[in-house]
């Protein structure tokens, strides 16, 4: 491989590889109104109603929550290194008539003017991330004094005893799972990078709130009660599948900025 290609680099072509099906898999498009109103509920819960605010949604991969986002009524920018999910993105802005400005930034580094915007919001991104530390300083400085930060985010990786009766049940049953996400080359490299992120040994709420904190963050506080969400999602899943998702460690982290 060349000595210049870095984990960044593969990373991003991960996701890239994936944006033609992204929309496609439940987790990433949303496929009830239930589900969206779900979504809604957590939004306002911790970020309060739009109102014309500035919010921008990293790695906003084809611009689901950056649609979610814009229709509760907040100036949204949805910001993603990869060219091809920005397409995605875009062509469905333009479907919709959505007024969503889509730049492409890196999360970690995103270039973006510091303390332009009120509200942050990632979504499946923290596990991802090659040095968080540096990402949540950078978080931080983009928001506006009183600014908010939500992080949606889980643990995938640890292995629970919820996972290991499933994967006896999956044995024993075979086909109860239904088709893996991912072709067999896109799960290994997406093995491959697990492996290499810092939170290769999975993001624990606990630890992403205390990185937060050190990042700057005057408070913080994680919401554990995802579960509407988890209920919709699971009506489109394989059984497996939503027994994994109900029972794996999933939450939003909110952290305020200090006010000036």
């Amino acid at each position: 491989m060349n000595a210049n290609y870095t984990l960044r680099d593969e990373i991003r072509d991960y996701w890239s590889a994936r944006a033609a099906t992204f929309d496609e898999q439940v987790g990433h498009e949303i496929f009830s109104e239930g589900e969206r109103e779900a979504w809604r509920a957590l939004f306002l819960r911790h970020l309060g109603p739009g109102e014309g605010r500035r919010a921008l949604d990293l790695a906003s991969g084809t611009g689901v929550i950056s649609h979610l986002l814009h229709g509760l009524g907040f100036d949204v920018t949805g910001l993603d290194w990869s060219e091809a999910m920005l397409k995605q993105a875009r062509m469905k802005a333009a479907r919709t008539g959505a007024d969503i400005r889509f730049v492409m930034g890196d999360a970690e580094r995103t270039l973006e003017a510091p303390g332009s915007y009120d509200v942050l919001v990632t979504r499946h991104l923290v596990w991802t991330l090659v040095d968080p530390k540096a990402a949540f300083r950078e978080w931080h400085s983009l928001l506006r004094p009183g600014g908010r930060l939500l992080v949606v985010d889980g643990d995938s990786v640890s292995d629970t005893l919820a996972r290991r009766m499933i994967r006896l049940v999956e044995r024993l049953v075979p086909g109860l799972a239904g088709a893996p996400h991912a072709p067999s080359a896109m799960r290994e490299t997406h093995e491959r990078i697990l492996k290499r992120v810092y939170f290769s040994n999975g993001a624990r709420a606990q630890e992403v709130a205390s990185l937060l904190r050190d990042a700057g963050f005057a408070q913080t506080a994680i919401d554990r009660n995802l579960k509407p969400i988890h209920r919709e999602q699971a009506k489109n899943l394989p059984l497996l599948k939503g027994l994994e998702r109900a029972t794996q460690h999933r939450y939003a982290v909110v952290a305020v900025k200090a006010s000036a």
